[in-house]
């Protein structure tokens, strides 16, 4: 537990003066760059202090001067704050609408366009959750997703969601498959305690959504490409019979 304490004390120490200062300037000067990458280095502190080193590789597969969609296996809470700071340039992500509600990181979130999403929602509140995700695409961000839509109970990648491969087919982003593993036994589900390792991190050749003729044939070919680079523990139950 001392691990998820120094994650903690970087994040409520930090966090609070990085939001109580960068938020008026940001609404002062009309550009959230320099708050983005302030709470970027919080978040990437606090994962460093909690004795998580990150191996990461595969930067040459990000297509330049485009916004790209980052589709990621999901597997601990830690995913995102290893992953996200770790993107070049901004990115916004899919997150729970609860989270939006959180003093300070809240109102952060929103000024950064992070898309709320509601687990279980009305189809209505589906398709705003896609437009706003669209709409922080054509503005230049690139998009963090998880498509399996929560963690993994078994650090096995599992079914996918198809709401981001709607998104990819209507923006035409390019996607880049990541897989992650270690993180999965550094803060399991249902569980607060870090156990520090190792992050590993792929971020795989792109896929171009216009290439593929139907929404599931893209799905099929990106869930693939992250699970051909998972270790064999975390390759999912019907791997051997995915690609066929």
């Amino acid at each position: 537990m001392f691990a998820t304490f120094k994650l903690v004390f970087v994040y409520i120490t930090l966090g609070p003066i990085a939001g109580f200062v960068g938020i008026p300037y940001t609404l002062l000067i009309g550009d959230i760059t320099r708050l983005y990458r302030a709470a970027m280095w919080v978040t990437n502190a606090g994962v460093r202090a909690a004795g998580i080193k990150i191996d990461i590789g595969g930067f040459e597969n990000i297509p330049a001067g485009r916004s790209c969609i980052f589709m990621s296996n999901h597997v601990s809470n830690l995913d995102p704050p290893v992953t996200i700071p770790l993107i070049p340039g901004r990115s916004s992500v899919l997150l729970k609408k609860e989270l939006m509600s959180i003093p300070i990181l809240g109102r952060a979130m929103r000024m950064a366009k992070f898309v709320p999403v509601e687990r279980g929602s009305r189809r209505d509140t589906a398709q705003a959750s896609v437009a706003a995700a669209a709409d922080a695409l054509r503005s230049g961000l690139h998009m963090l997703v998880y498509p399996e839509g929560t963690r993994s109970l078994d650090g096995r990648l599992s079914t996918f969601k198809k709401g981001p491969f709607f998104l990819a087919q209507e923006t035409k982003a390019p996607i880049i498959p990541v897989a992650v593993s270690g993180t999965q036994s550094m803060m399991r589900k249902g569980s607060s305690a870090i156990t520090p390792g190792v992050a590993r991190i792929q971020l795989l050749p792109a896929i171009d959504p216009v290439n593929y003729a139907t929404r599931d044939e893209l799905m099929r070919a990106v869930r693939t490409a992250i699970a051909e680079a998972l270790p064999a523990e975390m390759k999912p139950a019907d791997y051997l019979t995915m690609a066929l």
